[in-house]
């Protein structure tokens, strides 16, 4: 067994809650990420003496454990082969495409799994150094799928979680990958694994089942050792007061104002927010807005469609052929439907701050989130957040986790264009009580269940002691 470092409670996450930004001298500084599971998780690892695992994006081989801001930091370190193939490839490569649909076709390169195992091994050497004696340790999301069982040989003393923050593909894909069980066998070396849907959960037991061939119950799983393995849904969710407590602020809504003034004061603005990527749909929901212009039922007099496009994983071919192909569209859009001053589409390839989304939420009368697949989409709940008016409409693709609890949004099929286009004209044309009665709704849930509220959820379920299952179960049969 490894010897036990002094966390209580140990996250490990591909990324660190913070980037290193160069400075103008050629020294760097550490910045806060953005994102709804730092928020979630500081206050448990400040009250725990929690360390943060992660991978700060670079391939510098020389930082050590530091501090920021009082929480305890552990850097991992890839080399730039590593981030080709592990981060660009496997992770990116391989199980992003696959476990969203194969929305893009996956890659399965051996030397790709090899790097796979490799950055696990470290990750999970790592967090076992760093754990106090019966420490809990909460591993994230589909760049570690190993780590849990890797984890479980080096330190059986510990309380292990995993959470997947995508999507978990159904059996018939799944069963696509050559690696299929090493990676079920990598989850079950956690006692909970969470998930954002119960379907999902559910997949997860079926494949151990027939693949690992462990006694299941529910959404139990039986092991050979006496562990019992739960697997079930946690949505996630984002910090629903923080967004709204932005919302109201006297900057945000004067800049909502200074968006809206420089739009033109349009009488409708749809809004899409996506990080530039082949799962969410940007280029079909374009098409449809398109069309509805073209057909004469929207007039780029009076309606504008702000689209924000975050720059991502521009390394990877598929991304760079993705943001040529939205840059032609929206290009063609404006050309044909546009007039002076008032684009058809208001397309931005960039990032921004909070505040300045908060701002657009506020700006927007209708927000459309139509990915082919997405986990939960936390972009949905951050609109919601910032209507405090009650006012406001929410397209909704029905392949997003979002839709299991925002059922009073407009709900569609984004690979259906002509449903799109009537859900738009619905929301466009929807009266203020109508909107009023959705957005309550809305508004309601994701206040009740705010991020805080799903990390407690998840640890409450992780400490809670389960004895051994006490059942005879045969070993695994092999596949």
């Amino acid at each position: 067994m490894a010897s036990s470092g002094s966390a209580d409670l140990v996250i490990v996450a591909n990324r660190l809650p913070v980037d290193r930004v160069p400075l103008g001298d050629g020294t760097a500084e550490w910045r806060r990420s953005p994102g709804g599971l730092v928020t979630a998780i500081e206050p448990v690892m400040r009250a725990n003496d929690g360390s943060w695992i992660g991978w700060p994006g670079g391939t510098e081989s020389d930082l050590e454990p530091f501090e920021d801001e009082g929480l305890d930091l552990v850097p991992i370190t890839l080399t730039q082969q590593e981030v080709e193939e592990f981060y660009e490839g496997f992770a990116n490569g391989t199980l992003w495409p696959l476990y969203h649909d194969v929305a893009a076709k996956p890659e399965f390169h051996r030397e790709w799994w090899d790097a796979y195992v490799v950055v696990n091994r470290r990750f999970a050497e790592q967090a076992a150094a760093a754990a106090s004696e019966g420490a809990t340790v909460w591993v994230h999301d589909y760049q570690l799928q190993l780590v849990p069982q890797m984890l479980r040989e080096l330190r059986p003393d510990l309380r292990i979680g995993f959470y997947l923050h995508i999507p978990f593909p159904p059996t018939e894909l799944f069963q696509q990958l050559p690696w299929r069980r090493q990676l079920l066998e990598g989850l079950l070396g956690a006692d909970l694994v969470g998930f954002q849907l119960p379907g999902a959960a559910q997949n997860f037991v079926r494949l151990v089942r027939q693949r690992v061939g462990h006694k299941t119950h529910r959404d139990l799983v039986y092991l050979p050792d006496g562990r019992t393995v739960r697997a079930a849904a946690f949505p996630i969710s984002i910090d629903a007061k923080g967004f709204e407590d932005l919302a109201r602020s006297e900057e945000v809504e004067k800049r909502a104002a200074e968006i809206r003034d420089a739009l033109g004061n349009p009488s409708r603005i749809f809004l899409g927010v996506d990080r530039l990527d082949y799962t969410k749909g940007i280029y079909a929901r374009l098409r449809a807005y398109s069309e509805l212009l073209a057909q004469g039922d929207l007039d780029v007099e009076d309606a504008v469609f702000v689209q924000v496009a975050t720059p991502s994983r521009e390394q990877v071919e598929q991304y760079r052929i993705l943001r040529d192909d939205i840059d032609r569209l929206v290009g063609r859009i404006n050309g044909d439907l546009g007039r002076i001053g008032r684009p058809a589409i208001s397309y931005m390839h960039a990032s921004y701050p909070r505040e300045e989304m908060a701002a657009l939420y506020r700006a927007a009368d209708i927000m459309v989130v139509t990915p082919y697949r997405d986990g939960m989409n936390l972009v949905a709940k951050e609109y919601v957040a910032c209507r405090f008016d009650n006012d406001g409409a929410l397209v909704l693709s029905e392949f997003a986790g979002a839709a299991d609890e925002l059922r009073q949004a407009w709900l569609v099929n984004p690979y259906d264009i002509n449903g799109m286009k009537s859900a738009l004209l619905e929301a466009y044309r929807a009266d203020e009580k109508e909107r009023t009665r959705r957005m309550k709704a809305m508004r309601k849930t994701v206040s009740q269940n705010d991020v805080a509220a799903w990390a407690d959820s998840f640890l409450a379920e992780l400490t809670a002691v389960r004895p051994s299952h006490g059942k005879t179960v045969r070993p695994a049969r092999r596949s």
